[in-house]
């Protein structure tokens, strides 16, 4: 009797084993993000998922992958989502498993008011499951976006990918070095970020330039892509400056260079270097 008692135990364990998934065990598993916000619109972006929200008063989305990697990894497009998007191995990643982001803030050059909104969809996004750190995109004045917020959050960034990004606004919009610059777009700057005059905007000392102290501390790699004959947002006084300044504080930093390639269009003809590199940085990044 005891002997029957012992064999259907056993048989049991066996059962139970045999049909818990193969992961179940494994501490590392992370649950899948729960994507839902109230009122949301769904639709889809480049044949995933997209959930459309509002989060602090601004238009927000998240595109779920159709099989999210473990720790549910991100990309957050600062500003233009949808420019040049399969040139920047958005969609790469996201067959990868990386969800996408983006909220809208407008044309406000990465001013204090926009990074208070990002810090509220920060929050948002990783109170739904997505990962403590992730790739920030910042392309060409979405640099400003990116590295201002990185600056101030660097314990929430895996690695930042800009192209062609402003990371000075005094050669974009400014136009106070050998770019074209932007009246109208230096006129609206002064005025998001509150300056009295030009000349409180030109004094200026948190520039991305200026800031990489606190990202090279917490790590942070850096990829940027530049067109060598780009006069917008020249790489002289912009990409350069970053990669000079931050090798210097013994950061990573990772430059492709396109000769003969102008501020358009932007990306790579083939991404797959940066997807790689991203994916990278990502999976080392610690939490």
């Amino acid at each position: 009797m005891k002997f029957t008692s012992l064999k259907v135990a056993l048989c049991v364990v066996v059962l139970v084993l045999h049909t818990m998934p193969a992961n179940a065990g494994d501490a590392k598993t992370t649950p899948a993000a729960s994507l839902s916000w109230p009122g949301e619109r769904i639709d889809t972006w480049r044949g995933y998922t997209r959930h459309i929200f509002t989060i602090d008063g601004c238009k927000a989305w998240v595109v779920e992958p159709k099989k999210a990697l473990p720790g549910n990894p991100w990309t957050w497009c600062m500003e233009f989502p949808d420019a040049f998007t399969d040139r920047t191995g958005v969609p790469q990643l996201l067959e990868k498993g990386f969800h996408h982001l983006h909220i809208e803030v407008g044309n406000t050059f990465g001013c204090p008011a926009a990074l208070k909104h990002f810090d509220a969809f920060y929050t948002a996004i990783t109170a739904k499951g997505l990962a403590p750190k992730g790739t920030l995109i910042g392309i060409s004045r979405g640099g400003l976006y990116a590295y201002n917020w990185a600056s101030q959050n660097p314990d929430k960034v895996a690695c930042i990918y800009g192209d062609a990004p402003v990371c000075d606004f005094k050669s974009w919009p400014g136009g106070k070095g050998k770019g074209t610059g932007s009246a109208g777009d230096w006129k609206a700057l002064i005025t998001c970020y509150g300056f009295k005059d030009e000349a409180e905007a030109l004094a200026w000392t948190k520039n991305p330039v200026d800031t990489l102290k606190p990202l090279a501390k917490a790590g942070i790699p850096l990829i940027h892509v530049v067109g060598d004959a780009d006069t917008g947002v020249p790489a002289a006084e912009n990409t350069a400056i970053v990669e000079e300044r931050y090798k210097a504080l013994k950061g990573e930093i990772t430059v492709f260079h396109k000769p003969k390639g102008g501020h358009h269009p932007h990306g790579l003809d083939d991404p797959k270097p940066v997807v790689d590199l991203i994916l990278r940085h990502a999976s080392q990044s610690k939490p």
